[in-house]
């Protein structure tokens, strides 16, 4: 049976061992990354810098509440605004597999940098069994390149040290409980964030819209969640399609965009079973994205593919 003590004490030791100077580690906020820098921290101390990249891609709220739960971590940390940076990086790509190996190249681009001016020469990273499985090793295929696996660089001018590297994700949350981190239930979300949830080409507006439709998605089943109407799912979101379709406005014609809905039940991510989500809560989810977004969205879907086939993210 995993021990979560144990874990923990041995891989503390082991980052205090290998880690010689300084160190960085990149953390979105997510339960994975969040771990990692903990552990980290309590191993090398002010010798970690934490550090957060708005990417432009990032949920309603979320670089803010991020701030928010490092002052109350206490970790030494920096957030770096990157937006236009990676924006400018994914103009005219389309590639799911190009979308999450530029993404992974403008990442480690932005730590090598904030690795100089701190002094680091080691890059510590969130990394689970499932981002090298399905990004595949030589021997299996690829699944889908995980930003922080199939994206890294080459020529990375920094030594890799990845504690959570073979926990799956049922795992890292009992780690997460035992150091008491407040991201302990938070549900799944793509390092790659909504780029890989705007299929065909990410700009701005695309990412504009994807955000407030899984604010929405995220708003409507936590709150039917808290009602008993329903248990939460493992992770929920909404995905722009790369297509328009013909919907109706008043007594007009409307031609908008299309947003389908994505809800699965998993325990460590490498299967999963798509949520049997109550008619009326997802009624109440349609009704808000089209209202709300009128003039970008007439259409809204619901996701009924279990993994595999589907993988849980579209892209």
């Amino acid at each position: 049976m995993f021990n979560a003590e144990r874990f923990v004490n041995e891989q503390i030791e082991e980052m205090r061992s290998k880690i010689k100077g300084k160190a960085i580690i990149a953390c979105s906020g997510g339960v994975d990354s969040t771990v990692a820098a903990v552990l980290a921290s309590r191993a090398v101390g002010d010798r970690l810098l934490t550090v957060y990249v708005n990417n432009g891609f990032m949920r309603k709220g979320e670089t803010e509440a991020v701030g928010k739960m490092f002052d109350t971590l206490g970790v030494n940390y920096r957030l770096v605004d990157a937006s236009e940076e990676f924006f400018a990086a994914m103009k005219g790509v389309t590639d799911p597999e190009r979308k999450r190996k530029i993404i992974g190249e403008r990442f480690i681009r932005v730590f090598e940098r904030t690795a100089k001016e701190f002094g680091a020469k080691y890059l510590v990273q969130g990394t689970i069994a499932p981002d090298w499985i399905e990004s595949g090793d030589g021997v299996r295929d690829v699944i889908k390149s995980h930003h922080n696996v199939g994206g890294l660089p080459k020529d990375m001018d920094m030594e890799l040290v990845e504690p959570l590297r073979d926990l799956y994700k049922d795992e890292v949350r009992v780690v997460a409980r035992y150091l008491n981190v407040q991201v302990a239930e938070r549900q799944p979300f793509p390092g790659p964030a909504l780029a890989i949830r705007v299929l065909g080409e990410v700009t701005p507006e695309s990412v504009e819209i994807v955000r407030e439709a899984c604010a929405i998605v995220e708003e409507e089943i936590e709150r039917a969640s808290a009602a008993g109407k329903m248990t939460r799912p493992w992770q929920y979101f909404a995905v722009l399609l790369p297509c328009q379709s013909v919907g109706v406005q008043g007594d007009n014609r409307a031609y908008g965009r299309t947003i389908a809905v994505r809800s699965v039940e998993s325990i460590d991510g490498m299967s999963a079973a798509y949520s049997r989500i109550p008619h009326e809560v997802l009624e109440r989810i349609s009704v808000r994205i089209t209202n709300e977004m009128k003039s970008d969205v007439n259409r809204v879907v619901y996701d009924i593919t279990n993994k595999p086939p589907a993988t849980v993210e579209w892209e």
